[in-house]
C-alpha cells in the first residue's frame, strides 16, 4: 500500500465523472478546489460529482477547498503579453488607456505601499521586475528578464511589508459556502501569524464549520512564525511557488526540510506542492529533475504532494497521476518508516510503543479504533512499515484521514467504544 498520500486540483481537465472516477482508482486520496478560479456553481458541481463517483467506488475521499487569500494577482490581459528585459510596465490602480503595458491589480492599494528600489515578481517569481518610479496611481517596472504574461497571474512583493487582512469578504462568503457543502479539509492561503488563523476559525465557528485546517506556508513572515501557526493548525501546505519568489529558489529545499520536519515533530500534516510535475501539463513523461523533486520530498516525510496546473488543465492528467503513484511507491521500498521523535505526552508514548511492538514481532498491520482520527495520526508521526487501518464510525473523520501518512481509513457505522 502507498503510505505517502496524492493531492490532486480538480479543473476543467478533470472534473467529469468518468475522470474523477478513474483518478480515485489510479489512488488520488484528496481532491483540491482552487477558490482562486471558478464560481461557486462551478465547484459545487465538482463537489456533487466527487461524493457520486466515491458513493459509486464505495471509497470516500476528502475534499480540500483552497481559498484565496489575499492573493495579489493581475487584471484581465487579453491573450499572452510577451515582455523583454529592459522594458517597462506599470502598475495601476485603476487602468486609464487600453495600454497593454499598464496592468491593475486586485488591491489596487498596495501601490502605496510599494517603495522605489523594491522588486515585483510575477507568476512564481518567472518574471522579475524592479520598480523605477512611483505616483499617487502607478507603478513603473523595469523588466530584469524576459518572459510572458496571461490574465490573473500571482504578484509578489518579497521585500514589502504588506498591510493586508489574511481573509477577506470573498474568503468568507467562500468558507460560508464550504460550510453548506460539508468540506472536509480547508487552506488557508498567505497565513503570516497565529491572529490569521485565530480569525478564520472564528469566521468558521459562526457558520457551525469544523473542517480540518491546513495553513499554506508561503511569506516570509510564516516561515519566522512557523512553530506558532503548527501549534493551532491541523496541517501545513508548503507552496513552494510563493515560498521562491518571496525568498528565493534556492532556499526552498531547506524551508521545504525544515517545514516537514517540525510539523512531523508536532504531529500536523505536511503536503508538498507547486511544480511537482510541471512539464507534465503539456507532455506525457516527466523530467528526471521533477522524479527527484517527489522523491525527496517522500525522503522528507511529507504526509502528500500535491498536483495543479497538471490535472487542472493539462493534457496528461491521468498519467501525471501515475507518475507520482508509481514514483512514490519505488522509494517507499527504499525508505526508513521508523524514525525517532520526542515523546510529548501519554498518547504519543502508547503510539510509539504500538509501532516498536509491531515491528518487533514482525506484524502486518496496526488497527486503531478513532472518533477523531488523533490515535491514527500519531501512530502515523513515526512511520512504521505496518499499514495503519484506522477505523472509525465519523464519515468526516473517515474523509479527512485520507490525508495522513501511512492511514487507510474504514468505515463502520456503529459507534465503537471508547475511541480517540
Amino acid at each position: 500500500m502507498r503510505k505517502t498520500k496524492i493531492v490532486i486540483t480538480i479543473g476543467p481537465a478533470t472534473s467529469s465523472l468518468d475522470m474523477i472516477e478513474i483518478l480515485i482508482q489510479r489512488g488520488v486520496n484528496v481532491f483540491r478546489l482552487n477558490f482562486s478560479h471558478g464560481d461557486h456553481n462551478i465547484h459545487a458541481n465538482s463537489i456533487k460529482n466527487i461524493r457520486q463517483v466515491s458513493k459509486k467506488l464505495d471509497k470516500e475521499v476528502a475534499i480540500l477547498q483552497d481559498i484565496s487569500g489575499p492573493k495579489v494577482r493581475i487584471g484581465k490581459i487579453d491573450g499572452v503579453l510577451k515582455l523583454n528585459q529592459g522594458d517597462n510596465l506599470k502598475l495601476c490602480k485603476e487602468k486609464y488607456n487600453k495600454d497593454k503595458y499598464e496592468l491593475d491589480l486586485s488591491y489596487p492599494l498596495i501601490i502605496d505601499m510599494v517603495n522605489i528600489g523594491e522588486e515585483v515578481f510575477f507568476a512564481d517569481g518567472t518574471l522579475q521586475t524592479i520598480v523605477v518610479d512611483k505616483d499617487k496611481n502607478s507603478l513603473t517596472l523595469k523588466l530584469l528578464n524576459s518572459g510572458e504574461l496571461t490574465s490573473h497571474k500571482g504578484v509578489n512583493f518579497p521585500k514589502t511589508k504588506l498591510a493586508i487582512s489574511a481573509i477577506t469578504q470573498k474568503d468568507e462568503d467562500d468558507l460560508a459556502f464550504g460550510a453548506k457543502q460539508n468540506i472536509d479539509i480547508v487552506a488557508l492561503s498567505f497565513v503570516q501569524n497565529r491572529q490569521d488563523i485565530l480569525k478564520a476559525k472564528n469566521i468558521m465557528k459562526k457558520e457551525n464549520f469544523e473542517p480540518f485546517i491546513v495553513s499554506k506556508i508561503e511569506t516570509t513572515e510564516a516561515i519566522d512564525n512557523l512553530k506558532e501557526i503548527l501549534d493551532i493548525s491541523d496541517g501545513v501546505m508548503i507552496a513552494r511557488g510563493d515560498l521562491g519568489a518571496e525568498l528565493g529558489v534556492t532556499k526552498v529545499p531547506r524551508i521545504q526540510k525544515h517545514i516537514i520536519s517540525l510539523a512531523n515533530e508536532m504531529n500536523k500534516p505536511s503536503i508538498t506542492a507547486t511544480q511537482m510535475l510541471s512539464s507534465m501539463k503539456d507532455n506525457p513523461f516527466p523530467t528526471r529533475a521533477e522524479v527527484s523533486d517527489i522523491a525527496n520530498a517522500v525522503y522528507d516525510g511529507t504526509d502528500a504532494v500535491m498536483l495543479s496546473d497538471e490535472t487542472t488543465i493539462g493534457s496528461f492528467p491521468i498519467q501525471s497521476v501515475d507518475i507520482l503513484h508509481n514514483t512514490i511507491k519505488d522509494v517507499e521500498k527504499d525508505y526508513n518508516y521508523f524514525k525517532e521523535f520526542k515523546t510529548i505526552d501519554k498518547s504519543d508514548a502508547v503510539s510509539k510503543s504500538a509501532v516498536e511492538l509491531a515491528k518487533n514481532l514482525d506484524k502486518e498491520a496496526l488497527v486503531p479504533f478513532t472518533t477523531s482520527g488523533m490515535s491514527a495520526q500519531t501512530l502515523s508521526k513515526y512511520r512504521p512499515k505496518q499499514s495503519i487501518y484506522a477505523i472509525s464510525h465519523s464519515l468526516k473523520t473517515h474523509r479527512r484521514l485520507n490525508l495522513i501518512w501511512g492511514v487507510r481509513p474504514l468505515f463502520i457505522m456503529e459507534e465503537i467504544n471508547n475511541p480517540t
